[in-house]
């Protein structure tokens, strides 16, 4: 069953272009992953929504995923109280509406 994963980043001011750079060819060659996109959400606000073709797929991709933020995790900041720099969320597609 498809899977789709969102993570939710606020980078620091000026360092924009790192972050995006960080990202360019990731996933390139993760087994399971269809798409990937980034998108602005104003304010320094990012998020990273990624689909994939099952949980099992996601879930194997971790590893390279942390590898990945730990490129890049010097740009971000703090999301709040015990929050840290990410705000990840994932699970199954349970509602195809388009």
């Amino acid at each position: 069953m498809t899977a789709f994963n969102a993570v939710r980043f606020k980078v620091k001011p000026g360092r924009e272009q790192q972050f995006l750079e960080a990202h360019r060819g990731a996933g390139a060659d993760w087994p399971g992953l269809r798409h990937a996109q980034i998108i602005e959400t104003g304010g320094g606000g990012y998020c990273i929504i990624a689909e994939w073709d099952d949980m099992a797929s996601l879930a194997a991709a971790r590893p390279q995923m942390l590898a990945t933020l730990d490129r890049f995790r010097d740009t971000l900041e703090e999301l709040g109280p015990g929050r840290g720099v990410t705000d990840p969320a994932s699970g199954p597609v349970v509602l195809t509406m388009k």
